[in-house]
């Protein structure tokens, strides 16, 4: 890893992969990253399930309206789930986990994408979370929070520009509204 300045610059999501497949190696390297990610209380509510086939990979490339197809051409796809009845905070655990197998790939050169599934739909107005655990035999006290879709990169993207950056949304001390607005009206 050159820095990790350097790493959040130039992870982008990535939505078309190559038909290598990863090794291994770089899979175990996946998975440690989101079981050393923290949770709170260390109550580690996630767990994952790998998929690799190509028959389950295009299944679950349809398992939103939009913006899961991408998920039938990636090497590996990971679902993230995590036990509603272990931690009131479990989807922002199993965010954390998600986000730190997506550095950890982007820090192998792989490419990733989060496919939301929590409170999203199918094109049948199924939900997407029952779709998915309907698919791959997920026991009722977990649910679906994401599919991060991994491969390697067919396309390569510009490092996040830092032009873009939207320093108004920090404020030093307290919340300031925009100058002409009071507080809590839209700009």
């Amino acid at each position: 890893m050159e820095s990790f300045a350097t790493l959040i610059k130039t992870r982008r999501s990535t939505r078309k992969f190559t038909d290598r497949l990863l090794n291994p190696e770089q899979v175990e390297m996946i998975l440690r990253a989101a079981l050393m990610a923290p949770a709170s209380k260390r109550s580690n509510p996630w767990q994952f399930v790998v998929v690799e086939d190509k028959e389950m990979l295009a299944k679950l490339a349809t398992c939103k309206k939009a913006g899961s197809a991408f998920l039938e051409g990636c090497a590996l796809a990971v679902v993230v789930l995590a036990n509603v009845m272990e931690s009131d905070v479990w989807v922002e655990d199993a965010s954390v986990a998600s986000i730190y197998m997506q550095l950890q790939a982007e820090d192998l050169g792989l490419g990733s994408c989060w496919c939301q599934i929590r409170n999203r739909f199918t094109a049948d107005d199924t939900d997407a979370n029952q779709y998915v655990r309907d698919l791959l035999n997920i026991p009722y006290q977990l649910d679906v929070l994401s599919i991060i879709g991994f491969g390697y990169k067919d396309q390569e993207r510009k490092p996040f520009d830092e032009a873009h950056l939207q320093w108004e949304k920090v404020h030093l001390g307290a919340y300031s509204a925009p100058e002409g607005n009071k507080a809590g009206e839209e700009a």
